[in-house]
């Protein structure tokens, strides 16, 4: 089961077309991946106490339908896959069941003071690998 966290288009998020311009959806899977991390493992500057940060090193979507000014999204999150030093996240946006769009980010951890890539805390790891709820 994955986590379900839903918004409603904006007018401003609209291109001339009437439909969301696609580089709105890298800012709801902003929203909905930091509503996901708030569930799973806490505010994303908790992260400080393990001294790292997470970056996206890679966002690829596919766009399969639009959607339009006043929709009710549903952005379905799950974790796929936990490397050494990465996580990958899948983000399924969703209207009335329909599919839309289809999200994976992959985001990379972090030194806090280097900024150099470093391993996943394991209580991240942890909470990430757990069950949703």
């Amino acid at each position: 089961m994955s986590f379900v966290h839903e918004l409603r288009v904006r007018y401003g998020e609209c291109d001339p077309q009437g439909i969301v311009f696609n580089a709105n959806y890298l800012l709801y899977f902003d929203v909905a991946f930091t509503e996901y991390w708030r569930d799973r493992i806490g505010p994303w500057d908790d992260m400080a106490q393990f001294g790292v940060d997470a970056v996206v090193a890679e966002a690829n979507l596919r766009f399969r339908a639009p959607a339009r000014f006043d929709d009710v999204l549903e952005l379905h999150v799950t974790t796929e896959e936990l490397g050494t030093t990465s996580t990958t996240t899948r983000v399924d946006v969703r209207r009335d069941g329909e599919l839309l769009v289809e999200c994976r980010l992959r985001h990379v951890f972090v030194d806090r003071e280097t900024w150099s890539k470093t391993a996943m805390p394991e209580a991240i790891r942890e909470r990430l690998a757990a069950p949703a709820s």
